[in-house]
């Protein structure tokens, strides 16, 4: 059996990159059982309320909802359990000192498997308020208006 190589998305976040500012981004590994594993394999997880937590110099991934495997038994994992990520010390610290400050929250934005292992991309965010939100918006209706005139001309130029 070859050794799988490459990035595997299994799931993202596009929540997060609509209610957050993204300062700053993270990949990590995680902490999964077999079973977790299996069911992540078949493509199946939801980052939609997932959360980073900080405590006692360790980071936990809560509400990431990873179904139970099918095929399981009683060995079989809980759905919405804590994980634990994978960090280096120094991005453990950076992530604690930057997230006591307000309005910053710690957000996972892909869980993918990398190489075989089972990663999660997490973001250190700002939250947006809600008049950001519709400028963003906005600002890409504007750029998808403009792409679409561009096209529409280069089309007519072609056909002329």
């Amino acid at each position: 059996m070859a050794k799988e190589k490459g990035r595997k998305l299994i799931a993202q976040n596009k929540k997060a990159r609509h209610d957050y500012l993204i300062i700053d981004t993270y990949e990590a590994g995680l902490v999964l059982t077999g079973t977790e594993v299996k069911s992540l394999r078949q493509g199946r997880a939801s980052l939609v309320d997932g959360f980073v937590q900080l405590d006692g110099q360790e980071a936990w991934l809560h509400n990431v909802h990873v179904p139970e495997y099918t095929q399981g038994t009683w060995t079989n994992h809980s759905a919405r359990r804590k994980r634990k990520l994978l960090l280096h010390r120094a991005e453990i610290d950076k992530l604690e000192s930057k997230s006591g400050e307000t309005g910053h929250t710690i957000v996972p934005l892909a869980l993918y498997f990398k190489d075989g292992r089972a990663k999660v991309e997490i973001a250190l965010a700002k939250g947006k308020k809600e008049y950001d939100k519709r400028q963003a918006l906005r600002e890409k209706q504007d750029r998808r208006e403009t792409d679409r005139a561009i096209a529409a001309v280069k089309r007519r130029q072609r056909g002329a």
